[in-house]
């Protein structure tokens, strides 16, 4: 049997990359596509790290590798947007996570410019942000974004789980019990 102390540390905390990479891939996450634009046009990117941070301020958070060109240009231009995929669009996700050129990117792709950021026609949820902070955290930079505009439509969402995309669904419901049935059928006699 492999245990984590069998396998070499190769990283400053002593756990292995994919290992930590493995475990990461069965964290459920929801699929956007952030983007920005510039003097070249529109640019934007496929990310799993989309969540909400604060409700008073408004606030959301997502993360890129610190190599990323998208990266550089939501810093320069001090803004960007937040796509929230819907199930259906799984081949829009991966565009947007290949690499290429914005242009590339967008090329066949119904989109439009909300509050001068692109906007992709067909997403489930928009979210327009001010960039208010940025956390360094590793190989990658946490960007904290003031939300600006927030908009949604009733569409199931695209999410990814071991490293495949998919969508949310209901447990089989359940009878309610009250509470203390629940107590009482845990506490020993």
């Amino acid at each position: 049997m492999t245990t984590t102390s069998d396998i070499a540390p190769t990283t400053e905390s002593g756990i292995d990359p994919k290992r930590f990479r493995d475990l990461m891939a069965r964290v459920c996450a929801p699929v956007t596509i952030v983007t920005t634009t510039d003097d070249e046009g529109p640019h934007g990117a496929t990310a799993s790290s989309f969540a909400a941070l604060s409700q008073d301020p408004p606030l959301i958070t997502v993360a890129f590798d610190r190599r990323s060109a998208l990266l550089a240009r939501i810093v320069a231009a001090g803004r960007f947007g937040v796509n929230l995929l819907h199930h259906g669009q799984e081949d829009l996700a991966m565009r947007f996570a290949s690499r290429g050129t914005g242009g590339e990117r967008f090329a066949g792709t119904p989109w439009h410019t909300d509050t001068g950021l692109p906007r992709l026609d067909d997403a489930a949820g928009w979210v327009t942000c001010e960039l208010y902070d940025t956390v360094e955290g590793g190989d990658h930079l946490l960007l904290i974004g003031l939300v600006a505009k927030a908009c949604n439509v009733e569409r199931p969402p695209l999410v990814y789980a071991n490293r495949t995309f998919g969508t949310h669904s209901r447990f089989t419901e359940r009878p309610r019990r009250p509470i203390i049935d629940h107590i009482t059928a845990c506490t020993p006699d």
